[in-house]
């Protein structure tokens, strides 16, 4: 499927779509040194970010599961795509016109390239329209009055977007229509539905607040019941499944938030669109919330790598549930799926049953800050809910109430307040503290009753005997100058004339040297050098190693021509080297009496190399 687009377009797509740009719509990341980039791979769970991004190489590589390639194989192994409709993607966002090879179409169905482009485009056009409305039209007076009602003013409303959607069902429709979009695009897009009358506006008459991806853009809407006459009963209506949108990986205002989520290291988790629009205008930036439907594990894995969760870097996760047995239920369901972070997970409950936005309705906004701060471990919450269910004056009771209780505690991040958890289910239940440490220990000892997996599953098949010998300490300075062939081509390419296949031992070197040398050396740093080998590798198992050598830094600090001439040079005088022993060895095989002028002459170049093998020597530690 690669040859379908000209390679000079992939080749134009790969230099304007940064990788670093790319990847940072997905994940957080942060500055590593010695120009990488580190963050939480969005590939596989971790409590450690091991997923590096070099921009300058154009590459991205985990040494955590392995994945790594450049700005195209990242949307493809992300959003499950194509290669050529990762390149259509990238191309329609870089605005990059591609040409496609003669006679090269594809064959079978295909998604249309031009459809994620479309249906964005038809939600932006939506919201500007849906915007205007509520601002000019006379039908949208109920509307506005909500938005006043909740004590937002219109910079509140535009800063978040909101609209409205006209009662009549058909403008949005009409609207989008006359900017030349088809009735599938809208119906497919959930912009509109099909009735016997034709196609209708899916929302009409209600309150609207558009959902956006990390990028800002447009992917669904979320709609509130402003009338009684509604024929949907429902008080919220939210865009279904798309091809854009998918509720359990979104989180609304997380465009907004992420940035003040990242440099806080905490996020807060609220229930509702004017929640969080109620705590960003309070000062609480760090404030997202579901797309109706329950907090899940996806949601967590896009929250953690937002938030950079890891071991490294202990953040936190604020809940804000109701007061009432729902929001106890919520904060069970919550707490189930806890050990998915490494951030402390806390909740935050208003006494009085109130939600943030009805919180700084009545008491303002810093009732809404004071609320957050007051958060308590999630842990301690459902410690309550759990103490709850028992009668505590009876004996029986006591000791099941702090059996349940006691596993609680594997919830505890800092296992420093362990002890004091313990001591505080003592009090609660009015049992002597050893009682409450003895059941912890046995909850501790107790075999796990999970079933074992076979083995075939619990161990990952062996790589390749070659791939996995590389990884040999004897062959560190042969990875070494791949690396330096990989991130610095443009100041290797004068220091390797001398260079040969057989400087290298290892078959997987010698293989990627010679497609390095294949290529052609640039004379300036080339995003694209990486890709272009990797398009030429003939396996996966190549292209795992060329990632590593793409990402992972050098042994000896600095980028600059001392350094990699120094580790270019040791990778030769290792060559000499094992001339130099070889020759050694012929020399003490041959009588210098009997075979004269063969001893002479290999004396002659035997210290004619180790002059050569002194000179690379100084050279390799001299830098």
């Amino acid at each position: 499927m690669a040859g379908l687009i000209k390679d000079e377009d992939i080749q134009l797509v790969r230099e304007r779509a940064k990788i670093d740009e790319v990847v940072e719509q997905y994940v957080t990341l942060r500055n590593a040194g010695g120009g990488s980039r580190k963050g939480l791979c969005p590939f596989h769970d971790e409590k450690s970010p091991s997923f590096n991004v070099r921009p300058a190489q154009g590459y991205y590589h985990c040494f955590g599961c392995g994945v790594g390639g450049d700005s195209i194989k990242f949307l493809q192994e992300i959003e499950g795509l194509t290669f050529v409709e990762a390149v259509e993607r990238l191309a329609g966002k870089y605005g990059i016109q591609l040409r496609y090879e003669e006679g090269n179409a594809p064959s079978g169905p295909r998604r249309d390239p031009r459809q994620r482009q479309r249906l964005l485009e038809a939600h932006r056009l939506a919201g500007e329209f849906y915007a205007t409305t509520l601002t000019s039209s006379p039908d949208a007076q109920v509307g506005r009055q909500f938005v006043t009602d909740r004590g937002f003013d219109q910079s509140a409303a535009e800063t978040f977007g909101m609209g409205f959607a006209p009662r009549g069902g058909e403008a949005l429709v009409a609207h989008l229509k006359g900017k030349g979009f088809t009735d599938e695009e809208l119906i497919v897009g959930g912009l509109a539905s099909r009735g016997q009358r034709g196609l209708y506006d899916r929302f009409r008459g209600r309150l609207l607040w558009p959902i956006r991806e990390l990028t800002g853009e447009i992917i669904g809407f979320g709609a509130r019941r402003m009338f009684d006459d509604d024929r949907v009963e429902a008080k919220y209506l939210n865009t279904s499944e798309t091809p854009i949108y998918k509720k359990s990986q979104v989180l609304y205002g997380l465009d907004l938030a992420r940035r003040q989520i990242s440099s806080e290291s905490r996020a807060v988790v609220v229930e509702g669109y004017t929640d969080v629009m109620a705590c960003h205008q309070a000062g609480v930036r760090t404030a997202v919330a579901t797309c109706g439907t329950a907090f899940g594990e996806e949601h967590a894995k896009v929250l953690r790598r937002v938030l950079l969760d890891h071991d490294a870097l202990r953040g936190e996760i604020i809940f804000t549930f109701d007061g009432d047995e729902a929001g106890q239920r919520a904060a069970m369901k919550t707490f189930s799926s806890d050990q998915q972070f490494v951030a402390q997970t806390y909740v935050a409950v208003e006494p009085r049953g109130m939600d943030p936005c009805d919180l700084r309705l009545a008491d303002g906004d810093a009732a809404v800050r004071d609320l957050v701060a007051s958060r308590v471990p999630l842990y301690r919450f459902v410690l309550e809910n759990t103490l709850a269910r028992y009668d505590l004056d009876r004996g029986d009771q006591r000791i099941d109430a702090v059996r349940e209780s006691v596993r609680l505690a594997s919830a505890i991040r800092d296992k420093s307040k362990v002890e004091e958890f313990l001591r505080e289910v003592a009090t609660k239940v009015g049992l002597d503290v050893d009682q409450v440490r003895a059941e912890h220990r046995r909850s501790k000892s107790a075999p796990q009753q999970q079933p074992r997996r076979p083995v075939a599953e619990e161990e990952p098949a062996a790589e390749p005997a070659p791939f996995a010998s590389f990884g040999a300490p004897e062959f560190a300075d042969e990875r070494e100058a791949l690396k330096v062939f990989a991130q610095y081509p443009h100041l290797a390419g004068p220091l390797v004339d001398d260079v040969a296949e057989n400087d290298f031992t290892h078959p997987v070197a010698q293989e990627l040297w010679r497609h390095f040398s294949a290529q052609g050396w640039p004379d300036q740093p080339d995003p694209s050098w990486v890709p272009r080998i990797s398009d030429a590798l003939p396996s996966d198992d190549l292209r795992r190693v060329l990632s590593v050598a793409a990402v992972e830094p050098l042994r000896m600090r600095g980028d600059s021509p001392a350094v990699i001439a120094s580790i270019i040079a040791q990778l030769q005088a290792l060559t000499l080297a094992r001339r130099i022993t070889e020759l050694k060895s012929k020399l003490q095989r041959t009588n210098p009496v009997e075979q004269t002028e063969s001893y002479n002459r290999m004396f002659g170049e035997l210290i004619a190399l180790e002059q050569q093998h002194r000179t690379l020597r100084d050279r390799a530690i001299g830098a």
